[in-house]
């Protein structure tokens, strides 16, 4: 029942939210931060199931703007210099062998999860990129967590790599995120 809930809400509630809050001036990133709660609400109600091809996607933004390295590639391309987060994530991805792909954006995003065949995602990106990551993945479960930007959009972020692990455990059927 979540599920076709869910379905309802991504499809026809959030176009009509995001009129809703022009009309009455609501900044737009509350409405998608607000409907990304909503969504990983309805997410986690619909019980832990353990998934067997659980997809971690991280934005190219995560890593340090000063690096040399690319990793969008190829996230395993990481030194791990500690500048930026990204070194903790290929731990935890090598620690219990999740795929870990790094994103430069929505079109990219897609293709990724189109490739990998995934059956549920744990998506660290911004308002913007994760509302329109959940919508266009339905009727794949996806947990949203959204990033900190200390240095604006797009640029030098970070996440809270607990709630990244907490989501990771749900899709484990080890608990709730």
């Amino acid at each position: 029942m979540n599920h076709l809930i869910r379905g309802v809400f991504l499809k026809v509630c959030c176009p009509f939210a995001f009129g809703f809050g022009w009309l009455f001036r609501i900044k737009k990133w509350r409405l998608q931060k607000f409907m990304i709660n909503v969504n990983n609400r309805l997410v986690l109600n619909s019980g832990p199931a353990k998934v067997k091809n659980l997809l971690l996607l991280l934005p190219h933004c995560i890593q340090n703007s000063d690096c040399k390295i690319r990793i969008t590639r190829n996230v395993y391309n990481c030194e791990g210099c500690g500048k930026c987060i990204i070194k903790d994530f290929t731990q935890l991805a090598k620690e219990i062998n999740l795929p870990l792909f790094v994103a430069t954006g929505g079109t990219i995003a897609r293709r990724i999860v189109d490739d990998t065949k995934s059956d549920a995602i744990v998506a660290v990106a911004c308002e913007r990129d994760l509302i329109g990551g959940l919508i266009d993945t339905y009727p794949l479960p996806v947990l949203g967590v959204t990033n900190d930007r200390p240095f604006g959009p797009c640029f030098n972020t970070s996440v809270d790599i607990e709630k990244v692990k907490d989501a990771i455990k749900f899709f484990a059927g080890k608990g709730s995120a």
